[in-house]
């Protein structure tokens, strides 16, 4: 029999470690709300609205992968291809799908890692090359050779590459709240408050961990962001309807549905900064000022990377989500420069 106050035996010690651990976990659980993950085995019924076009899929020859797209639009019209940002999927071009496919046809893509596109198991495969290719690879493989190509935050920062690598195949280059790649590099290093707004970008290096804080309290924070005061749309904004944020959960809440859209940032270190900078062809940037995550700072820099028409136009009262925060004036604006730039070419 052991005595008062000796050591405990191994076996005794190791229990003792996992019922600590089982504890705090517990209290973390109690403090962050219930923990409550729910898989929602049904799309809402917006995700096959017929009114947004088609479900296609296009598999990739050099990288075997599968891509999904919703497209509308007849075929042989001029491509308008639609790049989403982060947390969102082709969904967050419902109104753009829409309103330009009477002369386009219109593809929202869901990108690498994302909805139902395959997610390569490896960050390796979220590279910038990567994704620059699947872009170029796409376009071939849907019979076109070049398009009208428009970007949202993540979106739009694979937007801005491939018109820097693959100019003959972007006419127009339109992007949403993210400033050129080159931009944003160097303003980050030397603005301590744009540092802490991209702080994310750190907090995703963290294996799993970052995945695991989206599901507490069944995607609370997933939620928090399209709606809470500080990061959501304003209330002068078009507000997303409860079935617009049960596609977004019923999207992410899937198994392993957080891994590839994290890892697209898991290698962004590795990758910049760029070699080539230039933008050659017109360039419409638009920006909502009340972004939480880029400042508006940005958005004027950009003009000296443009050498091609540019024109930007920033909202006041618009957020960070802004083709579905403001779509109407978006859209307004979209038609505008296309018009725009035709009148200039047959001028």
């Amino acid at each position: 029999m052991a005595r008062p106050g000796a050591a405990c035996p191994p076996p005794a010690r190791r229990v003792m470690v996992a019922a600590r651990a089982l504890l705090f976990w517990a209290l973390v659980y109690s403090y962050c709300g219930t923990f409550r993950w729910v898989v929602r085995e049904n799309p809402p019924s917006c995700l096959n609205d017929p009114s947004l076009g088609t479900h296609c899929y296009v598999r990739i020859k050099d990288s075997g992968l599968r891509f999904h797209y919703v497209a509308a639009g007849e075929r042989g019209k001029p491509l308008m291809l639609l790049l989403h940002g982060f947390p969102e999927f082709w969904y967050s071009w419902r109104h753009q799908l829409r309103e330009f496919k009477s002369e386009y046809r219109v593809v929202a893509l869901d990108l690498r890692g994302y909805g139902e596109t395959d997610a390569p198991p490896h960050k390796e495969n979220y590279k910038l090359d990567c994704l620059i290719a699947d872009i170029k690879d796409i376009l071939e493989s849907l019979g076109y050779n070049k398009c009208v190509l428009i970007g949202h935050d993540w979106g739009g920062m694979i937007a801005w590459l491939v018109a820097i690598c693959y100019p003959e195949m972007v006419t127009k280059l339109i992007v949403v709240n993210f400033p050129h790649p080159s931009v944003f590099t160097e303003y980050i290093l030397r603005h301590p408050s744009q540092l802490i707004k991209s702080g994310y970008y750190f907090f995703f290096q963290m294996p799993w961990f970052p995945e695991f804080m989206f599901t507490l309290n069944d995607f609370k924070v997933l939620k928090s962001l399209f709606t809470s005061q500080a990061t959501g749309i304003g209330r002068k904004g078009c507000r997303l309807t409860a079935e617009d944020i049960e596609a977004y959960l019923y999207v992410f809440s899937q198994p392993g549905a957080l891994t590839g859209p994290i890892n697209h940032y898991r290698t962004i270190f590795s990758c910049l900064p760029l070699q080539h900078h230039e933008v050659i062809m017109p360039t419409l940037l638009l920006w909502g000022e009340r972004d939480a995550f880029m400042e508006v700072e940005m958005a004027e820099i950009t003009r000296i990377y443009v050498k091609n028409h540019f024109r930007l136009t920033i909202l006041s009262e618009a957020s960070h989500w802004l083709q579905q925060d403001q779509p109407d004036i978006v859209n307004k604006l979209i038609w505008t420069f296309l018009k725009e730039e035709t009148k200039r070419k047959r001028e």
